[in-house]
């Protein structure tokens, strides 16, 4: 590889990486030295730096390379992941939110805690930081670091084996990125977060369009056709049962998945909790919901391109996106290109290391010590957390370039240890009052236990798609702890102790901008369905998305007019 090529790239990654830094820096400066300052931005984030950090903490290179990979090597149904999340911002916007900045709480198992008793939160938190530490940071490293090696071809640039170039890479960006999380605190990560966030939407849409500029031979529009009117069958988003994500998934652990993710992930929800007021967190989220809606045209349709371009010469269907940005991205754009991958990287890394150490600042070290701890002494110790959970990270990601099925779907699998039975205890603990402390326990163990030996001991005999377990598993963990209410009831009804510390006052256009979310994603699944794009559009098609057009335009003009008559009355 040219040496000039790879300086002009660095030299100008490490300008917009800088300009990142210092005004993050400038936002930052003397906000830090507190807890609510470093966990929780001092409970002032407004709605855009809400959104762009919870979109860019969702979507990091494992994204980038998972969702184009499946693109590539099944169809399009994994984009089930990323749309129907919609639905998720939609329940944690009007349920969650509010319950949660009404109670102030920090982190989820402070509210845990608060529910049941330090017993789950301390289980909880076990949950949180053995997920975090074993699968969700080592695979936002490793999916950053395998795009890195092919943007540059570092093992032939050091003379390096594969797995030794893949450390070296891995460490490196671990180490720049922990900068951000480590001595900036969360102010910091949602800044960075959002000006590394219009980059990525700029590569998002640019990709695509370059790569049908190649498959067309210089012609966008006949790139179009060609993934249009030759293997639609790509296009398709109703999976089958052979593919990754079977539809009939969306319906079952795939909404307990999208609700643990964005209403009960510490490294998710930390920025809602952080919001200014209802208001602004309402409107981040909901915004965050509608990026998500573009994810299949960013994230999956570059993955059907490379398809088009190289058939099945891919020696794995991770090397996808990165070998399409390779040979379609201007030499003049690598540097930005790097920029921006690696932005997203830090985006998701130093956010689950923020959050990590919050878990353990929070719901371990401070509990022990019994809160008689200052806060300067809370943030070093955080500073210290951060540090050993990214060493430990360097170890694991690693051994991910093992994975038989993919990134995306080892990291689908093996999340399932966690976030169902953290979803079933929040729910059943936000909609009763007498579950004891001792049903969620059991419900913890019961599901650790049974997922493992179902998922990886039986599953070749059950032969059962993890995601249904998912939902197999959640009911039977919420009839668990109603079982124990019924037994053995909390001597007193739980009841919600409010200690709001910002306005809850809800958004007026929270209501239409929740229907018409939900009507992007119905028309995103007829668009890759046989009724729109797979084997040509059907003449239903356009009928259906004028119908849903119209009601929107109905759902909004009402909206308007309430919002003026009550803002006259007043």
């Amino acid at each position: 590889m040219d040496s000039r090529y790879i300086v002009s790239t660095l030299l100008s990654c490490a300008f917009f990486m800088g300009l990142v830094a210092w005004v993050s820096y400038l936002k930052t400066r003397g906000e830090v030295s507190t807890r609510d300052g470093y966990f929780l931005a001092g409970r002032g984030l407004g709605a855009v730096f809400i959104a762009g950090s919870m979109l860019l903490t969702n979507l990091s290179a494992e994204q980038l390379i998972g969702l184009n990979g499946s693109a590539y090597g099944f169809n399009m149904s994994s984009m089930g992941w990323e749309v129907t999340a919609a639905f998720a911002t939609l329940c944690m916007a009007f349920i969650f939110l509010p319950r949660y900045l009404a109670g102030a709480f920090t982190t989820l198992p402070q509210f845990l805690s608060s529910r049941y008793d330090d017993g789950v939160r301390r289980m909880t938190v076990v949950l949180f930081m053995v997920g975090y530490g074993f699968v969700t940071i080592p695979s936002v490293l490793y999916s950053g670091s395998i795009a890195v090696m092919q943007l540059f071809d570092v093992p032939a640039l050091f003379g390096l084996g594969y797995s030794q170039a893949l450390l070296l890479t891995i460490v490196s960006i671990g180490c720049v990125g922990a900068l951000y999380a480590i001595f900036g605190g969360l102010r910091a990560v949602a800044i960075s977060d959002t000006l590394n966030g219009v980059g990525l939407l700029i590569i998002g849409i640019a990709v695509p369009i370059l790569g049908l500029s190649a498959l067309g031979d210089g012609s966008v529009g006949e790139g179009v056709r060609i993934i249009t009117s030759s293997n639609t069958g790509k296009l398709n988003a109703i999976g089958s049962q052979t593919d990754p994500t079977p539809f009939g998934t969306l319906f079952t652990g795939m909404i307990f998945a999208n609700l643990f993710y964005w209403c009960t992930n510490q490294y998710v929800i930390q920025r809602t909790l952080a919001a200014r007021n209802l208001a602004e967190g309402q409107k981040g989220v909901l915004f965050s919901g509608f990026f998500k809606v573009l994810v299949p045209f960013m994230m999956m349709i570059p993955g059907v391109i490379a398809f088009h371009l190289y058939g099945d010469g891919l020696t794995t269907i991770d090397l996808a996106y990165p070998r399409l940005i390779r040979d379609v991205l201007p030499v003049y754009a690598a540097g930005f290109f790097l920029a921006v991958l690696l932005g997203a990287v830090f985006s998701s890394f130093n956010s689950l290391l923020n959050s990590a150490a919050t878990l353990f600042c929070l719901d371990v070290y401070g509990p022990f010590k019994k809160d008689k701890v200052s806060d300067a002494q809370m943030v070093k110790v955080a500073k210290r957390a951060s540090m050993v959970i990214a060493l430990f990270s360097f170890i694991v990601a690693p051994l991910l370039q093992y994975a038989p099925d993919g990134l995306w779907q080892i990291i689908r699998i093996f999340t399932g240890f966690y976030n169902i039975p953290v979803i079933a205890i929040v729910i059943v603990g936000l909609f009763t009052t007498r579950v004891p402390a001792r049903g969620a326990k059991v419900a913890i163990v019961f599901h650790v236990i049974a997922y493992g030996l179902l998922q990886f001991v039986f599953n070749d005999v059950i032969g059962i798609h993890f995601l249904h377990l998912y939902a197999i598993l959640f009911v039977l963990e919420v009839l668990i702890m109603l079982y124990f209410a019924r037994i053995a009831p909390r001597a007193e009804k739980w009841s919600y102790q409010v200690n709001a510390k910002v306005d809850l006052t809800p958004w007026q256009y929270v209501k239409p901008c929740g229907f018409t979310l939900m009507s992007c994603v119905v028309a995103l699944y007829l668009l890759f369905s046989p009724i729109g794009l797979v084997d040509g559009i059907s003449p239903a098609f356009l009928p259906i998305i004028s119908f849903i057009v119209l009601v929107n335009i109905a759902v909004w003009a009402v909206a308007i007019w309430r919002a003026r008559a009550l803002t006259s009355s007043h």
